[in-house]
């Protein structure tokens, strides 16, 4: 019975990931950061990923842009006043680059976005942008957190299951 959790688990894993993937929420570099992980790290992904939040809340807190609430909701300081656009800029490559590295492709595309109005002194274009990266932050953080309760949920199903085995096999 314990096997057949494991498997809806990992099912249910594999398909929160196609969708990520089919989205664009996620790219390549997710799958590569997957890669890294072995049994010597078995927390290795979720570790990296909570990093890049943990630096990302920093950062927005500098920048005063969007902080994900821990019931699910976002925090957008939209009437916030754009006058330091190149400092603006220095955080918008900061975040896009950690987004990158973890394969955040959705929210890096709208870091770009963002970039371009910044650089533009464009203060309507930095609105949109920021309110749209405040949606696909917040969407991307919540989606792997799902993700990562599964896993643990899988790996604790897998380590009920453990011993059960291996009673079997002594048996045997």
């Amino acid at each position: 019975m314990l096997g057949w959790g494991v498997d809806r688990l990992r099912a249910d894993m594999s398909r929160l990931l196609a969708i990520l993937f089919h989205q664009g929420v996620l790219d390549e570099q997710f799958l590569q950061l997957q890669q890294l992980q072995d049994e010597s790290s078995p927390n290795f992904v979720s570790e990296v990923v909570n990093i890049y939040f943990h630096e990302s809340e920093k950062l927005f807190t500098k920048s005063q842009g969007p902080t994900c609430k821990t019931d699910g909701y976002c925090d957008c300081r939209l009437d916030r006043e754009f006058s330091d656009y190149k400092k603006m800029g220095i955080h918008l490559n900061q975040f896009m680059g950690s987004s990158s590295s973890i394969g955040a492709n959705r929210v890096r595309n709208v870091c770009v976005a963002f970039r371009a109005a910044s650089e533009q002194n464009n203060r309507a274009g930095c609105l949109r942008a920021l309110e749209l990266l405040e949606h696909e932050y917040c969407y991307l953080k919540n989606k792997l957190h799902e993700l990562f309760q599964m896993e643990q949920q899988r790996v604790l199903a897998a380590g009920a299951r453990y011993p059960l085995q291996q009673q079997q096999q002594q048996q045997h």
